[in-house]
């Protein structure tokens, strides 16, 4: 294969970078396994460098495995490794940077990728990096290979919300330490000469807390599978069941919220006898757990993970209301993959929600984040009114059709391949 593209339509061999990239939950892996099959479609050649949790991707795209110590993998969390285990000096990069507090992963993954890349030169057109922004981006650019950098939202916003939840001085420590790793994201963001970000609200927070030049941040929405993520006429909802996403223990998702809300309605409307599924995994000892038990709901809260798409769409369309509790999103996969299936959605006006899930009574219930209170009500004004409330699902739909879709992502992703080659 020659050197380049030859012609301004030649397909481009894009290394695509990800530290990290669980399957079905989670932006990153779902945004890396569709947008890397939109771009094999387009004709392009995509190879994934990733980190565990490893993504699920198309056949025709290749996955390069750059493995981690692992040391937050889900069933033991923050395990420190034995010696035995660090075989080169990005292992013990890796669990240096750990012993100091701060999480590893995104610095040693993108020298690892480096380290990968310098030996394949001439292989690539370009890298493009999703979300890690290590230092090893940069290292890469020095040695000729233009480096373009997805930024679904800032991290230094779970920073700052984590910080404002701590539940002590010594957890808010802690997580000011564990979170150190957001100011390398600045300081490599701020010298990339293009990034793409997902929302008109993210845009805005990566100028201020990343510091990126306007003109070089540019807008490309995620997309959604209409064929996939659609209505299912056989399957009949369930009055009783809600349905939500929970991709992260942290308290920017807003989970605790939404827990509340359920042992609200369950105590005040008990004859609806509301049952709550997760998309997700319950980590023990997490904070997720904990709220549960102190709230005396263990037996109407389901967790759900490692299920196909096809699962997770006949689940919106068992269930009467999907829920996005989240204090802050960067856009929401989940929304529009509820609002797609026309499952009627509660979601806040946290972060990029509004921008997402449109008019508050026309696509969707709006309520305000870190408001339990009003997380029920929303929720309640669903079930209360399931006639209105497939109005406003349908309404949902046509709003994620007409504006979103994988390939629609994936050609404007390509267009700024084409203008970041330029600027080389």
């Amino acid at each position: 294969m020659p050197i380049g593209p030859q012609t301004p339509d030649d397909p481009l061999r894009i290394a695509y970078l990800t530290y990290r990239g669980k399957p079905h939950v989670g932006g990153q892996g779902v945004y890396t396994r569709h947008l890397t099959k939109a771009l094999a479609d387009l004709g392009h050649h995509v190879e994934v460098l990733s980190g565990q949790p490893y993504p699920e991707l198309d056949p025709r795209v290749p996955l390069v495995k750059l493995p981690s110590l692992d040391i937050y993998n889900d069933y033991f969390p923050m395990r420190m490794p034995a010696f035995w285990e660090l075989k080169d000096r990005w292992d013990f990069l890796e669990v240096s940077t750990f012993t100091m507090g701060t999480f590893p992963e995104p610095f040693s993954f993108s020298m690892r990728a480096w380290d990968h890349l310098r030996n394949r030169q001439g292989q690539f057109d370009l890298v493009h990096d999703n979300q890690s922004l290590g230092y090893g981006l940069l290292l890469m650019e020095r040695m000729g290979l233009p480096v373009l950098g997805t930024i679904h939202h800032p991290i230094t916003v779970d920073r700052r919300l984590e910080m404002e939840h701590a539940e002590s001085p010594v957890k808010r420590f802690n997580k000011s330490r564990w979170y150190a790793f957001t100011k390398m994201q600045t300081r490599v963001a701020k010298r990339l000469d293009r990034v793409i970000t997902v929302s008109g609200n993210s845009y805005d927070d990566i100028c201020r807390d990343h510091l990126v030049a306007p003109e070089n941040l540019h807008i490309v929405p995620v997309g959604v599978d209409p064929d996939l993520f659609k209505p299912l006429p056989e399957i009949e909802r369930r009055p009783n069941q809600i349905i939500s996403t929970a991709s992260s223990d942290v308290a920017m998702k807003g989970q605790r919220y939404l827990l509340e809300a359920l042992a609200m309605i369950r105590r005040d409307r008990p004859e609806m006898n509301l049952n709550l599924v997760i998309v997700g995994k319950l980590k023990e000892g997490s904070a997720a757990e904990r709220t549960i038990r102190e709230l005396g709901i263990e037996g109407s809260v389901e967790f759900i993970s490692g299920v196909p798409d096809q699962r997770i769409v006949e689940l919106y369309n068992e269930s009467s209301c999907a829920v996005v509790p989240s204090l802050y999103e960067g856009f929401s996969l989940p929304a529009i993959e509820a609002m797609s299936t026309t499952c009627p959605l509660v979601a806040t006006t946290g972060g990029a929600l509004p921008e997402v899930a449109g008019r508050d009574g026309e696509t969707c219930y709006s309520v305000r984040p870190g408001d339990a209170a009003d997380l029920a009500r929303g929720i309640l004004a669903v079930l209360d009114d399931p006639e209105s409330a497939a109005v406003i699902g349908k309404a949902g739909r046509e709003r994620v059709v007409a504006r979103w879709s994988w390939r629609h992502t994936a050609e404007r992703t390509a267009e700024h391949y084409r203008a970041r080659l330029g600027q080389t």
